[in-house]
């Protein structure tokens, strides 16, 4: 599905002594399967904006098409647009209320009124999707469970519901390397099996530039920057003055750049680095 922002402003509490804009008049358009990143310091008006994609957060102005249907319409019905877009918000594993895993995942699909049959199908797909089985965990509380499984349940009671677009509020706080590595690996895997469209808001540089295909940047609830990963962190000035970093190879370049030695500034990961360096080792031998 695509995501079309037409001018989009957002004020809370207008018209009173705390009235506080949060968006000032945002347009950009998401694609069709594309993952997208999401960054901006905090107070950027990155929580704010994601929540007009369903819906739980109305415009003061603008439009918000969703596959060129105007969610902003009063006409709309808002729960049809929430079973195609799924919403994580950050620590979803505090949400969970059921006694047991499989009414957890449950949950969702059996609010559409399908059969019985198919709730089965998509929580065990949901939770296999997580890297979790139905047979072994399907009785379980999930209070049993660590921090990171917790948060594989969270998000497979979302992915039951088969949005058509998928967004994910910092999916990795507060975890551990190991089930930060473990999540991010399967939200890149689902988006590369079912091509839905993926929203990853994130501080961690480091796995925007590994993961997405295209960046958002926030600032002072305006879309700053906007472009693909090599373009954004490129930019590394403009970043740093909104409060924000770049990751750890793309300052590597930049130390290397202003030391005069001649490398691509567009370098992301290791391995780009490892191949350039290494071509210019052979330049100079062969010079």
């Amino acid at each position: 599905m695509s995501i079309i922002v037409e001018n989009l402003i957002h004020v809370y509490n207008q018209g009173s002594p705390f009235e506080a804009k949060a968006l000032s008049d945002i347009s950009f358009t998401i694609e069709e399967g594309e993952f997208v990143g999401l960054i901006g310091h905090t107070g950027s008006g990155k929580s704010t904006l994601i929540q007009h994609f369903n819906g739980l957060l109305k415009p003061t102005k603008g439009k918000i098409y969703i596959n060129n249907l105007d969610i902003t319409n009063k006409s709309i019905k808002l729960s049809e647009v929430r079973k195609k877009v799924g919403l994580v918000f950050q620590y979803p594993e505090y949400q969970l209320f059921e006694e047991n895993i499989y009414k957890e995942v449950a949950f969702g699909p059996t609010n559409l009124g399908i059969g019985e049959l198919e709730i089965k199908n998509r929580v065990r797909e949901a939770l296999e999707l997580v890297g979790l089985n139905l047979e072994e965990i399907a009785d379980r509380s999930p209070f049993e469970l660590s921090g990171g499984q917790r948060r594989r349940i969270a998000i497979a009671g979302v992915l039951a519901m088969k949005p058509e677009v998928l967004i994910l509020d910092e999916p990795t706080a507060g975890l551990d390397p190991k089930g930060r590595d473990e999540i991010l690996a399967q939200i890149k895997a689902l988006h590369k099996k079912y091509k839905i469209t993926v929203i990853l808001v994130s501080h961690s540089m480091e796995d925007i530039a590994r993961l997405v295909d295209k960046i958002i940047v926030m600032d002072n609830g305006k879309v700053a920057l906007e472009g693909t990963p090599r373009e954004i962190f490129k930019r590394a000035e403009s970043l740093e003055k909104m409060g924000l970093g770049v990751p750890q190879m793309s300052n590597l370049i930049r130390k290397l750049r202003e030391k005069g030695i001649n490398i691509r500034d567009d370098i992301l990961t290791v391995e780009e680095a490892k191949q350039e360096i290494l071509k210019l080792v052979r330049s100079k031998k062969n010079a």
